[in-house]
């Protein structure tokens, strides 16, 4: 038996890169601000038809700080771009961390692919409109994996300052939109009716609290990029906290905003009838057609931030998996020029095109079938990951550390694991809701089963990994030090016996 001494030059990714303010607006670039206002929560009003959308945002925001508490106590004691993954084996196990891995490694594949039929399909909507240029979805999607592509090899530092600079522009714009709204009220008053806690215990809830915590999807990556801050510890936790707040109070303000400019018993039908277009229609008389127009461009740089952001999301979940050994250890190296995890970029970027080719070749729609369908999967995905990494908190602190306070270590990570249960119980009662799909449909079970599945293969591999090679299975979840771990049990096995 061969055994090959790790590279840990090509294990380590660009320490000391990213700030606070980097972190954040990965994150947030990831939730997409603009294009939840303007497509999430027109399509939550329309697919659901509950006009509690904003305090749904709200609810969801609380209990996603509720989650925080728990992931943010464990990122102090484990710094690691495996984030979900590498927190699940620590406190659940390693079968059960390699299980989550393989959920992690579809959710966000689906999240940043599904992203290319949205992309693809408003820019050239957007293009025919404001030039006259009729091309073909697919065109306009090429050109953005081939950037994405690109940048996903460069320096994390340089892609956080071109995120920064759209994810300013595009609250900013949300804002002025809000304003605008909120001042021309239907009816010359402004109400509250969305916002009424009554909406809580309302038929349909549960598909509205589906749909907001789909626009959160991506805070949670503050630790995937824990490796490259300056400072971990304290970097993911503030970074964390400031993008769930941030998002949740924009979110449940530019939704209400919108009720408030048609009225809170008129939301549902206009949001049904003018779609993604909504926003952009109750502010066009009160606006120049140049802001507009800015909007609607920012709300396509939008979704080019988050397929970004997700792309580099992608790529750190390879770089661990590989820097592991648990799947090739090519994945785990990184670029010495720039510091990103350039094979598991180059990866994620094939697959990528060859999802897009296929659904080209296909004639799907590219906003059902692939926007749609597959990012709501992805949404799916990350909350049974959220699940399972609340428990996985309980256990880790119960078994594993000490030194915590009830609070962070049992109490919040029970409270959120037994809430986001319950919401992830109803996305699944809901699913054929969700995807605008007869409840009859077998989509409402093949596209969760899918994370069955995953979960399975990446159970079984765990177990193979602990018959036949037992160094590998040691390091899962050690991050950096699993070097040394392949290392020490290399040197044990040539030792003579």
């Amino acid at each position: 038996m061969s055994h090959s001494t790790p590279d840990t030059v090509s294990e380590v990714l660009a320490r000391g890169r990213l700030g606070i303010p980097s972190v954040v607006f990965f994150v947030i670039a990831a939730a997409a601000p603009l294009t939840v206002v303007a497509a999430g929560a027109t399509t939550g009003y329309a697919v659901t038809g509950v006009p509690g959308i904003p305090v749904a945002y709200l609810v969801v925001a609380a209990v996603l700080a509720l989650f925080a508490v728990g992931f943010v106590a464990m990122s102090r004691r484990i710094v690691n771009a495996g984030a979900f993954y590498t927190y699940v084996t620590r406190g659940l196990g390693r079968p059960a961390g390699v299980g989550a891995a393989m959920v992690a490694l579809v959710a966000y594949n689906a999240m940043q692919i599904g992203l290319y039929g949205g992309f693809g399909a408003v820019l050239a909507t957007f293009l025919r409109d404001q030039y006259g240029l009729h091309v073909t979805w697919w065109v306009p999607a090429l050109i953005g994996w081939a950037v994405v592509a690109v940048l996903g090899v460069l320096r994390i530092d340089l892609n956080g300052k071109v995120l920064a600079v759209m994810l300013v522009a595009e609250c900013a714009v949300a804002l002025v939109f809000d304003a605008v709204m909120v001042s021309h009220p239907a009816g010359g008053t402004v109400t509250f009716g969305t916002l009424a806690p009554s909406h809580i215990l309302a038929a349909g809830i549960g598909a509205a609290l589906v749909t907001a915590i789909t626009g959160f999807v991506g805070f949670e990556g503050t630790v995937v990029f824990s490796e490259e801050t300056r400072d971990p510890r304290r970097t993911v936790a503030r970074a964390t906290y400031i993008a769930v707040a941030a998002t949740g109070l924009l979110y449940g303000l530019s939704a209400w905003a919108m009720s408030v400019a048609t009225g809170p018993d008129r939301i549902v039908d206009a949001a049904r009838a003018d779609g993604t277009d909504l926003i952009f229609n109750l502010v066009s008389p009160h606006l120049g057609s140049g802001i507009v127009t800015v909007g609607r461009v920012l709300f396509i740089t939008s979704l080019f931030a988050a397929l970004l952001s997700f792309h580099h999301t992608v790529a750190r979940y390879l770089f661990a998996l590989g820097r592991e050994r648990v799947l090739p250890g090519v994945l785990g190296r990184t670029s010495r020029r720039t510091g990103a995890p350039k094979v598991g970029s180059v990866l994620q970027s094939v697959v990528a095109v060859a999802v897009l080719i296929a659904y080209a070749a296909a004639g799907a729609d590219p906003i059902v079938h692939l926007f749609f369908w597959v990012t709501v999967t992805g949404g799916l995905g990350v909350l049974i990951l959220m699940t399972v990494t609340s428990a996985a908190v309980i256990g880790f602190f119960a078994r594993i550390a000490h030194g915590e306070g009830w609070w962070p270590a049992f109490v919040a990570p029970l409270l959120a694991t037994l809430t986001l249960t319950g919401f992830l119980a109803a996305t699944l009662r809901e699913f054929d809701i969700l995807l605008g799909v007869d409840a009859r449909s077998p989509l409402r079970w093949l596209l969760p089963a899918a994370y069955a599945i995953a979960a399975l293969v990446g159970i079984g591999w765990a177990l193979i990994l602990r018959a036949t090679r037992p160094q590998v299975y040691d390091a899962i979840g050690l991050g950096a030090d699993s070097a040394t771990v392949l290392l020490r049990r290399t040197d044990s096995f040539r030792q003579p016996v």
